[in-house]
């Protein structure tokens, strides 16, 4: 158990800043109602980093068809 967490402390962290372009791009996928797994896919962003900048940019993502 505890090597496992060791494994999982051991990954680095890479942040990378919303270009313009992908600001566009979340704001389309907002606008066509998009889910957000794909979102997750295309973009190569975590859930909570989607979530975070749609909020700040007040918009909507997630949803259910």
């Amino acid at each position: 158990m505890e090597i496992e967490v060791a494994k999982k402390a051991k990954k680095k962290i890479i942040r990378r800043e919303y270009t313009k372009a992908d600001v566009k791009e979340l704001r389309a996928h907002s606008k066509a109602k998009t889910p957000i797994a794909k979102i997750i896919k295309l973009t190569k962003r975590t859930e909570g980093s989607l979530r975070q900048k749609a909020l700040k940019l007040g918009i909507s993502l997630g949803h259910r068809r």
